[in-house]
């Protein structure tokens, strides 16, 4: 007979070699998502403090050559509710992409609200942005949030329990919201 192996030889030798690199590849797999795990729970603790809500999602569209493409125009509000709220404007092409881009100027556009002990804002103020304006009163413990549309989402984002506030002028959802963050920055 010759020196070279049999079928059974081969096949023990193959299985040997790939038997024992899954479980170094599994070792490895299990670090890795470790380590991403760590760093996804890192960031979701930073964006856990922050809460969104869509005040807007409108379906735009643009004349180009070939027709209308249309996109979608997502307007939101973020805020942690301890004084911290901005408004945010986003288009994409679907909802979620809106929504995100909207998260994302929200936090780019942030306003700091100093609150008083009882959840108010300190003094009377007056916002205006194009034909918007906005008033936004102090109010007596348990009152709550008396304000409509996204003027609301604004001040209950922003922290605020009692307060009185009037819209005047435009009832433009973002024109509101942009007034009334206005306002706020005014405090």
């Amino acid at each position: 007979m010759t020196d070279t192996p049999t079928k059974q030889e081969n096949q023990s030798k193959a299985e040997n070699i790939t038997s024992s690199s899954p479980n170094e590849q599994r070792r490895g797999n299990r670090n890795n998502e470790r380590k991403r795990n760590r760093r996804s729970d890192s960031k979701n603790e930073r964006d856990s403090e922050w809460q969104e809500r869509v005040v807007q999602i409108r379906r735009v569209s643009k004349t180009v050559k070939g027709g209308k493409k249309m996109s979608f125009r997502a307007i939101v509000v973020v805020g942690n509710e301890k004084g911290q709220v901005g408004v945010g404007v986003g288009k994409a092409g679907d909802v979620i992409g809106a929504v995100r881009k909207g998260v994302s100027d929200g936090k780019k556009h942030l306003v700091r609200v100093p609150l008083t002990p009882n959840n108010s804002i300190p003094t009377l103020s007056n916002g205006r942005d194009g034909a918007a304006n906005v008033l936004i009163r102090p109010a007596a413990p348990g009152t709550g949030v008396i304000a409509g549309g996204s003027i609301r989402t604004v001040l209950e984002l922003a922290g605020i329990k009692n307060v009185l506030a009037k819209r005047l002028g435009s009832k433009t959802p973002l024109n509101n919201a942009r007034a009334a963050m206005v306002a706020l920055s005014q405090l």
